[in-house]
């Protein structure tokens, strides 16, 4: 995949073991997250992904256990050519997290997706469940 670093500091995506399904994604800058705040992060990488992919930003499972730090948003366009940022929130009540340049911040985790043409039409073909939504097939 083409990626373009934006900055001398940028750093390329990287995964943790050759089977993890994301890639890392590293801070441009120190910054931080205050309690029951939302920070964006730039990353300083701009990539091209392939048409029929997209890009899915997921929160690092260390960061959110020991700093309850997760992930608002996150869906990168395959025809989106701009920084990628990460939105970070802070769940803490009380600790501000600290990032420094080139922690790792999040991950990307690259994924197909499908196109359809929509069709109105008057009825739908029924179904078991019908319209049973939250809760309707057990707890």
């Amino acid at each position: 995949m083409k990626i373009k670093l934006i900055d001398n500091n940028s750093k390329i995506p990287t995964k943790g073991s050759e089977q993890a399904a994301g890639y890392d994604l590293y801070s441009l800058y120190d910054y931080y997250v205050y309690p029951h705040e939302k920070t964006v992060i730039k990353t300083g990488v701009v990539m091209e992904i392939p048409i029929g992919f997209y890009g899915r930003i997921e929160p690092r499972s260390g960061l959110a256990i020991r700093n309850g730090i997760d992930v608002l948003a996150g869906i990168i366009d395959s025809d989106y050519r701009g920084e990628i940022a990460v939105i970070l929130y802070n769940t803490d009540k009380e600790k501000t997290f600290s990032i420094k340049m080139g922690d790792r911040i999040a991950q990307i985790i690259f994924e197909k997706h499908y196109s359809f043409d929509f069709e109105v039409v008057e009825k739908l073909e029924e179904s078991q469940r019908g319209d049973g939504g939250f809760g309707s097939t057990g707890v």
